[in-house]
């Protein structure tokens, strides 16, 4: 009888472990197909749809915003985004590799390239930890070099 019960406990553990799983490769996969169609928008230079993808005020570590953690409002985002790609109309980034980490947590690396109106072009490796909840990105913290060696 004993043994009956062992193997029952068991079993319903492995379920339970099995059912887990699967739910987490189903977020994985859903973060990660969200993730590709951030960096598609991104690359047609669909700024609002982009920003739609935010929450409306969303919290980001960026250098370009100096040290710290920044709240930016979708509108906020569409504008820096507009202006950035005044200055460099070929903007475009490409996904190296992605990484899920637990169930809203997606890790992006990936190469930002670009040209100056001077025709100078640029190529920075980037990595941003996009955090998801409930179908929107809550925070963006991005690290790239931002050191110029002309200053």
């Amino acid at each position: 009888m004993k043994i009956i019960q062992i193997l029952i406990t068991a079993l319903f553990v492995s379920v339970i472990t099995i059912a887990c799983n699967n739910c987490d490769s189903k977020d994985n996969s859903t973060n990660e197909q969200f993730v590709k169609k951030y960096f598609q928008l991104f690359n047609q230079h669909q700024w609002k749809a982009l920003s739609e993808l935010y929450v409306e005020n969303a919290e980001f570590k960026d250098p370009s915003f100096g040290i710290g953690i920044v709240k930016q409002s979708r509108q906020e985002f569409v504008k820096k985004y507009s202006e950035l790609t005044e200055i460099f109309p070929d903007l475009k980034d490409e996904i190296k590799t992605i990484y899920v980490s637990g169930n809203n947590n997606v890790i992006v690396e990936f190469v930002s390239t670009g040209t100056a109106p001077d025709n100078s072009k640029f190529e920075l490796p980037i990595c941003t930890i996009f955090t998801i909840e409930n179908g929107k990105i809550t925070k963006d913290f991005t690290y790239y070099d931002n050191f110029d060696e002309n200053k």
